[in-house]
Formats: C-alpha cells, sequence, structure tokens
C-alpha cells in the first residue's frame, strides 16, 4: 500500500527572499513547514553565503520548476580585489594574496570582455554532478576533477561602485553561470585577484524584486493566523504566485472541456490558438471553459497538443 502524502495539497509560487547563512534546502523545508505543503521544491540553489530570490514551488508547481531552472537571473554582487580563495567567496581558504593596483578603466575594460556569448569553467566547489556525486563532495577531499568550459551568456555586466579594493557590480546573466567563477576570472585578469564578498540576486526570469518574502513576514503571519484563528488558505496562501507563471515565455493555446478531459488523461488533443505554433513547440494549455492551466504540452506532427506536463487536479478542473 502507497504511503499517504502528509500536508496540504496546495499549488503555487512563492518568491522567497532568502536570506544569509541557510541553505536553499534549510530555507525550503521551512517555507514547506509554514504553508503544511505536502509537496516542495526550490528554482537553482543560492550557496549559504547568498541572499535573494529564492522561487519556492508548492505541489502541482513542482512540475515547472526545471522551466525558472533555466531562466535568466540576475545579480548584485560585491567582488573582493586583492585576495583569492579556494571556494571563489569568503568561506574559502585563501590561497594567494596580490596588491590591488588597478584603475578604473582597466576595471571597466576588463568586464567588458565578459559580455555577451562566453565560456565559463566551473568552480570545483559546485553543485555539478560528477559520477553522481556534487564537485563540491571532491573538492572538500582536495581532489580536483577536470570540467569542461561551459557556454553562459552574460546579457550585461555593469559597475555600480568602485571603491579601494571592492567593487559592486550587477550582472544579468543565462542560467549555468556562476558568478564566483565570474568573479574569479575577472581577478585572474585584471592580475590581482577576486572573491566574492556579498552576493544578493534580484531576480530569476520576469518576477519582480517586490513580490520577495521574507521568513519574518512568514512568521509574523503565522502568529496572526494562530492568535486570531485564521485559516492558513486565507492568510499565506494569497502570497503565492500561480503556478503557471513558471512557464509564461511559452505561447499559449486553449482546449474545449472535451479535449481538456483526453488531455488530462495523457493523450494528445485538438487545440485552438491564436497564432500558428510550429511542430516541437511548447505551450501552456489552457480550458476554454474556464482558463484553467492545465499544464505544459508539445505540438507535435500531426499538430495536435501532447501532454508533457500535465496538472493533478484534486477535484474536477
Amino acid at each position: 500500500m502507497a504511503r499517504r502524502r502528509k500536508g496540504r495539497a496546495i499549488d503555487g509560487i512563492l518568491l522567497l527572499d532568502k536570506p544569509l547563512e541557510i541553505s536553499s534546502n534549510q530555507a525550503l523545508q521551512k517555507v514547506k513547514r509554514a504553508f503544511l505543503a505536502a509537496k516542495a521544491g526550490h528554482t537553482g540553489a543560492l550557496d549559504p553565503l547568498a541572499t535573494g530570490m529564492l522561487p519556492v514551488c508548492l505541489g502541482e508547481a513542482t512540475k515547472f520548476s526545471q522551466f525558472l531552472l533555466d531562466a535568466d537571473k540576475t545579480y548584485i554582487v560585491t567582488a573582493k580585489l586583492g585576495v583569492r580563495t579556494t571556494t571563489s567567496d569568503a568561506d574559502g581558504e585563501v590561497v594567494d594574496t596580490r596588491e590591488v593596483n588597478v584603475t578604473e578603466q582597466q576595471l571597466y575594460d576588463a568586464c567588458e570582455t565578459f559580455k555577451g556569448p562566453i565560456k565559463q569553467v566551473p568552480s570545483m566547489f559546485s553543485a555539478l554532478k560528477h559520477q553522481g556525486k556534487p564537485l563540491y563532495h571532491y573538492a572538500r577531499q582536495g581532489i580536483v576533477i577536470e570540467r569542461e568550459a561551459r557556454d553562459i551568456t552574460i546579457f550585461s555586466l555593469s559597475i555600480t561602485r568602485f571603491e579601494g579594493d571592492e567593487v559592486d557590480m550587477e550582472v544579468h546573466c543565462s542560467k549555468g553561470t556562476y558568478i564566483r567563477s565570474l568573479v574569479d576570472d575577472l581577478g585572474q585578469l585584471l592580475g590581482c585577484c577576486a572573491y566574492v564578498s556579498k552576493l544578493h540576486r534580484t531576480r530569476v526570469a520576469d518576477y519582480p524584486s517586490d513580490k520577495m518574502v521574507s521568513f519574518e513576514m512568514l512568521e509574523e503571519l503565522l502568529e496572526k493566523a494562530q492568535a486570531e484563528q485564521i485559516p492558513l488558505t486565507d492568510i499565506l496562501d494569497p502570497l503565492l504566485i500561480p503556478m503557471d507563471s513558471a512557464v509564461k515565455s511559452l505561447p499559449s493555446v486553449s482546449l474545449t472541456p472535451e479535449a481538456r478531459d483526453s488531455f488530462l488523461h495523457g493523450q494528445p488533443v485538438t487545440y485552438q490558438s491564436e497564432s500558428r505554433i510550429t511542430h516541437g513547440t511548447l505551450v501552456r494549455t489552457y480550458c476554454t471553459q474556464d482558463n484553467v492551466f492545465l499544464g505544459v504540452s508539445e505540438i507535435d506532427n500531426s499538430n495536435y497538443a501532447a501532454p508533457k506536463r500535465v496538472v493533478v487536479f484534486n477535484s474536477p478542473a
């Protein structure tokens, strides 16, 4: 007999403002407990020393987390010049120190070389897997694994402050970008070393930063709910963003109620769309009757919407 899942069947995305000195998984578990959710997952880890936007998917929204993992992200980072560490951040051991003789023009010129499509070698202290284990597992044992450079894109890199041995930058980048590696590479190019002393993620995809929710806010609302006997559905659930927001970059199609029922059972169906969609395109899928989000489908060679990620409803859609 299958074990019954504990918790509420709550679906949606919380934009958590992750604080310092807590792992992304620890943050995820705290959100899951606060919402009494049966299922939760995050969409791209932030290191304990990093803060900022961490979208936490609850319930059926976890099926669409990959789309946020693949999304562009924006960071504000402070680089400390003159020092290189094993982890390229403040947590690592110092492996090199050099005098900082960098002009503002040299800094700007160096930053220009990183803009656009580039190759980046991931840090040994990353979560990338090698033979089933994250690279940091080997790094902590002093084992260095050869890593291939990966294609990334730095859409923008702007310097917002340069004082002494500190540089503040705003970086808009593609998936797979390691800001620690970017800062370490910048330090090597400048000839003075550098590491990340502060890192704050301000944006994932198009989610606005003013929608972020802190743990303090969650705790205050939970205390209010308990004191005034307010249901979680009334006090916490309004903080959630609809799960189809994770795939809003995809074109959308609509299904009739009849086609919807077949779609929810995994069958390719005919669809309605305001524009022509080419075969192989992933699309957001809704029902014409009530505009309920049904999942993500792919337009197949027969011009049908074939289910790829389907929302499971606790009651009829």
